[in-house]
């Protein structure tokens, strides 16, 4: 008898194509950075979350926002914890003892994200919650807390309305989304500190407000990621050891399953290939000064450059400086 011990999710491919002449910008979630540094290592022009990770969907339009007007921070924007120097919209990396340096780093974030943004033909944002956390002076929505007291914010949850509501302008004509593919997902990490019942109403908004963009706007399509992760692999086997985030192997199928929505076959060969030299890069060998050493390595060097000569846009000088010494 055949059984069926699982429903597979298999999206439909997209009429959108994604190959290395597109050029992608990604922002959300740290699932949206997973998907950006798989792109980056298959050699695709990617930029991926200029201001940091960001999870709700406020702080993912106000940085978009900020990049279409090339806005410049200025010192009056930085907040202290008595310490480090911050910014409410930046992650905590660019935090710093020498404000001055905060400053520099987040307006070349916003010039290189800009840049990106502006030339992508591909924008793919990953919402993670729905609750958001608001100055308490002010009211604005932070992307950050950067551990400060609890008593600086409200905790409130976005409506569905809001969420549309706020993508719109840059949906429509002269916004910074206009004219390009948006690829929509709602990422699979669990908010478990919100509490079960939260993290759930919190996905089910993000689902429903995603899913009004998509019929309101045919250049907005929905990449089940969530679903692939909830649905599809349901088990704890795929979660890594805090039980919120996915496993690599998680990770893995979900890129997979990307791959075989908007790559084409001659596109998927390339990163096989690629892949390939990189599993070749992380080889290590036992007798680096043998003759058998030698050969593995001028043998892969011969197969970068043939990739290279193929594919002559793409930079390989990291692959082929890394074999290169050996056959010198």
């Amino acid at each position: 008898m055949n059984k069926k011990f699982r429903t597979e999710l298999t999206p439909k491919r997209s009429d959108f194509e994604i190959d290395l002449a597109r050029k992608i910008f990604s922002a959300g979630s740290c699932f949206a950075d997973n998907i950006a540094e798989r792109l980056r290592r298959s050699k695709f022009v990617v930029e991926g979350n200029p201001f940091g990770v960001m999870f709700n969907p406020a702080s993912i339009a106000g940085m978009l926002t900020d990049l279409a007007e090339g806005r410049r921070y200025k010192a009056k924007d930085l907040a202290t914890d008595g310490d480090l120097s911050f910014g409410w919209k930046f992650h905590g990396d660019f935090s710093d003892r020498d404000a001055a340096m905060v400053l520099a780093r987040m307006n070349d974030a916003v010039v290189r994200g800009r840049n990106a943004l502006l030339a992508a033909d591909c924008v793919i944002l990953t919402f993670g919650t729905a609750w958001v956390y608001e100055l308490a002076d002010g009211g604005d929505v932070v992307a950050n807390c950067h551990k400060r007291p609890a008593s600086m914010f409200r905790r409130r949850r976005l409506s569905v309305e809001e969420i549309v509501k706020m993508y719109e302008p840059l949906l429509g004509e002269g916004g910074v989304l206009n004219g390009k593919r948006v690829i929509l997902t709602v990422s699979p990490v669990r908010h478990l500190k919100d509490g079960f019942e939260e993290n759930s109403l919190s996905k089910a908004i993000l689902r429903v407000a995603v899913g009004e963009l998509c019929d309101s706007w045919e250049s907005v399509e929905y990449f089940p990621a969530f679903e692939m992760v909830t649905d599809d692999l349901r088990d704890y086997r795929f979660y890594a050891e805090d039980m919120a985030h996915p496993s690599e192997l998680a990770v893995d199928y979900v890129w997979d399953k990307f791959c075989l929505t908007y790559m084409s076959e001659a596109t998927m060969e390339f990163i096989s290939r690629v892949e390939k030299v990189r599993a070749a890069m992380q080889h290590r060998l036992l007798h680096p000064e043998s003759e058998a050493a030698a050969k593995f390595r001028a043998s892969q060097y011969e197969g970068v450059k043939q990739l290279a000569a193929e594919y002559p846009d793409v930079d390989f000088d990291d692959e082929l400086h890394y074999f290169a010494p050996i056959i010198d």
